[in-house]
């Protein structure tokens, strides 16, 4: 996907990344660098850490909170053109320690908002973006060959026990999708044993791991109408360390549609780790 440039500019392509946290930022910078684009990396703090500055060719950091700010930041940045790539755990807006104080913008958006599920947050902010003039592009159009492919992605196969489960799970995961509530269900004989939500994929695999015991079916799922340019589904090496903790046995990932951040470390780490990881497509 490559980004429109004045024909009177030699410069790279200016994309500006709005980052949160999580391996998905530092990828994505690696790739659109890759891609010939001149990457100023956004940093939204809490929760976003300074892993960017030494990839990107620019970095920047901004407190979660401030959208007033970022839009003014990107402005004096003259840059026309964004990414969004990391999570951004909604649960910060709950903990006090966080200590984020929104500004007049902010408060203003989540006011004109029906209700503060993640859709509804991210749409309204890529809406006031575009007011701005600033196009949003799909996170997949830098990472491509970083989604989940169809089929088995490790030596060990699932059972057709695990297969029921999978099929099984599957259908709730679209479901508590299409309800925006989360992408991860975790199962084990025909039975929910913990639905993701506010609290992120990592901690469901660790409740419906433990009620488990051991050979959990982790499934992880875009949403319905997923919109590729926020909240695109990710697997990375946490998920398999998560998994690990409780001896879940089956990663199963919505082929085209999950991102697998350094997917090479992260098939190696699952063969290492004995999980079975499939790509599946329905």
């Amino acid at each position: 996907m490559p980004i429109k440039a004045s024909c009177m500019s030699e410069k790279p392509d200016k994309l500006g990344l709005i980052a949160g946290m999580g391996g998905l930022p530092l990828t994505l910078a690696a790739e659109a660098k890759k891609m010939g684009h001149y990457v100023v990396a956004i940093a939204l703090q809490p929760p976003a850490d300074e892993s960017l500055k030494p990839i990107s060719d620019e970095f920047h950091k901004i407190s979660l909170g401030r959208f007033g700010g970022l839009l003014s930041l990107l402005k004096k940045l003259s840059i026309s053109n964004v990414v969004m790539a990391g999570k951004v755990p909604k649960a910060l807006l709950y903990e006090n320690k966080a200590n984020i104080i929104p500004d007049l913008k902010a408060v203003k958006l989540l006011f004109s908002l029906k209700n503060q599920s993640d859709d509804t947050i991210m749409s309204a902010v890529v809406k006031e973006l575009e007011k701005k003039g600033i196009t949003v592009h799909k996170t997949t159009d830098f990472t491509r060959d970083l989604l989940a492919t169809e089929g088995l992605m490790t030596r060990r196969k699932p059972s057709e026990k695990d297969l029921k489960d999978i099929h099984f799970g599957w259908d709730i995961a679209k479901e508590i999708g299409g309800l925006d509530i989360g992408q991860t269900v975790v199962v084990k004989n025909l039975a929910v044993m913990a639905v993701e939500a506010i609290e992120g994929t990592d901690q469901a695999i660790s409740r419906g791991g433990k009620l488990a015991k051991k050979d959990a079916v982790v499934i992880k799922v875009s949403k319905p109408k997923q919109d590729m340019r926020f909240d695109v589904p990710v697997a990375g090496v946490e998920t398999l360390r998560s998994m690990k903790k409780v001896s879940a046995k089956v990663l199963a990932l919505e082929a085209g549609k999950c991102i697998i951040v350094d997917k090479n470390k992260f098939i190696h780490e699952a063969d290492k780790s004995g999980i079975i990881v499939v790509g599946v497509k329905k």
